[in-house]
């Protein structure tokens, strides 16, 4: 009976070279790149799944993890390094001008020692839970951005001790560590250089952020104000309802009626945010801003429910492109007025505050529209209960005016946050 040949491993095995007198000798594998291709290949020949390691000392892959850990290195032990531009900030603004010069000095301090003493703690803890070394460089990485996010919100020293120093100091270790270790992985004959370009990269830092931290902390104070803060996060919530009615407001409307229907929504929609540009900027100089961003949050949530929620033909549709146009369309010319209150008593910096208050708008225009094609998706072409968001755009039509009734009520925040400015 024929038996089919089943592939051994020994025939994936490198060649061996016998001496040329054909006495026979104990095994000793000689080994060379020709072998090496041709048992790759046999292996492949016979669909053997073989999975190839990326080179050490060469390559985009060493060199992309070399540059990416010299970036690393920067932020990490470069933003350690220029403390001092924070003690002489903090010693000389308020609300620590008042706080012990020794007790502000141990906020660096103890984030560059536990960076030092910490490191052989998590060698040892990452040596012997290797699969956690991944989820401890994304927490490392979550507890660096939360560290100095809420710095910035601190008023007693103990606050800046326990976020910017013990917290920046341990998710600096998580994600310097890592690198340490998987040096070794990527680098051999080249160690040396690889390690001395990562190391750099303090130095690097150490040289660039006193100049950066100076400028922004004298030009970027604003963002230390709850003003700022709070009229950033209405904001994106407000860019989060609009851009989703920009994108999908045409092939909604072609759905229910015509191409050229389509089109003459979308322009009516465009052109009414023009006249709700002028008339709430107008009205923001006459009234409360954050007032004017209720009346707009509030009047695009309820159209966006009633309207578009429920339109079942064109007519509603080119009522909702003219109100929500304005309403939302014309959001953005509270900015001004909101930009001078979060500059209060810089006037100079309003500029600065408007710019930076529009990069969370900039930041919806992404994350809106992709979380409205994600429910569309999921809408399946189906209205819900037969009646509300017909072709399967109920839950965009629910998301659009959850955000813009979110909007009207960060706009309370907004009314507090400048309330409290103005009587402190």
């Amino acid at each position: 009976m024929d038996t089919q040949h089943a592939p051994r491993a020994d025939e994936y095995e490198l060649s061996i070279v016998q001496p040329s007198s054909g006495q026979q000798t104990p095994m000793t594998p000689t080994y060379s790149a020709q072998s090496s291709q041709a048992a790759l290949q046999a292996a492949l020949d016979d669909g053997i799944t073989v999975q190839e390691l990326a080179p050490m000392d060469r390559g985009r892959r060493a060199w992309t993890f070399c540059f990416s850990a010299f970036v690393l290195e920067m932020m990490i032990w470069g933003f350690c390094f220029s403390y001092g531009i924070f003690q002489d900030y903090y010693t000389t603004h308020p609300p620590f001008n008042q706080s012990s010069s020794v007790a502000i000095a141990a906020v660096g301090t103890i984030a560059i020692a536990l960076q030092y003493c910490e490191s052989l703690t998590f060698c040892l803890t990452f040596d012997r839970y290797p699969d956690y070394m991944n989820m401890g460089m994304w927490g490392g990485l979550a507890l660096y951005f939360l560290s100095i996010f809420c710095s910035s919100f601190a008023k007693q020293v103990w606050q800046l001790i326990l976020l910017q120093g013990v917290g920046f100091g341990i998710s600096g270790g998580l994600l310097y560590v890592p690198v340490i270790k998987l040096m070794n992985e990527w680098f051999s004959e080249r160690r040396g250089l690889a390690g001395g370009i990562i190391f750099a990269g303090g130095g690097v830092g150490g040289f660039a952020f006193p100049f950066a931290l100076s400028a922004l902390l004298n030009k970027l104070g604003f963002m230390r104000n709850p003003i700022f803060w709070s009229l950033s996060l209405t904001t994106l919530l407000q860019g989060l309802s609009y851009f989703p009615v920009s994108l999908y407001i045409a092939s909604f409307t072609r759905a229910l009626s015509s191409p050229l229907t389509a089109t003459v929504v979308l322009s009516v929609f465009n052109s009414s945010a023009v006249v709700g540009q002028i008339v709430l900027g107008h009205l923001s100089d006459k009234f409360p801003y954050p007032w004017i961003m209720f009346v707009s949050g509030l009047g695009s949530s309820l159209v966006a429910f009633l309207l578009w929620g429920l339109a079942s033909a064109a007519t509603e549709l080119y009522f909702f492109a003219v109100i929500f146009g304005a309403l939302s369309g014309g959001f953005s010319s509270t900015w001004p007025r909101a930009a001078s209150d979060c500059a209060r008593g810089k006037p100079e910096y309003a500029s600065l505050a408007l710019a930076s208050t529009a990069t969370f708008k900039g930041i919806s225009a992404v994350v809106g529209p992709v979380i409205s094609g994600i429910l569309l998706e999921a809408g399946k072409g189906k209205a819900i209960g037969g009646v509300f968001g017909r072709e399967g755009y109920g839950a965009v039509e629910i998301f659009v005016g959850s955000c813009a009734l979110a909007t009207g009520a960060g706009s309370f925040l907004v009314a507090q946050a400048s309330r409290r400015a103005r009587t402190t």
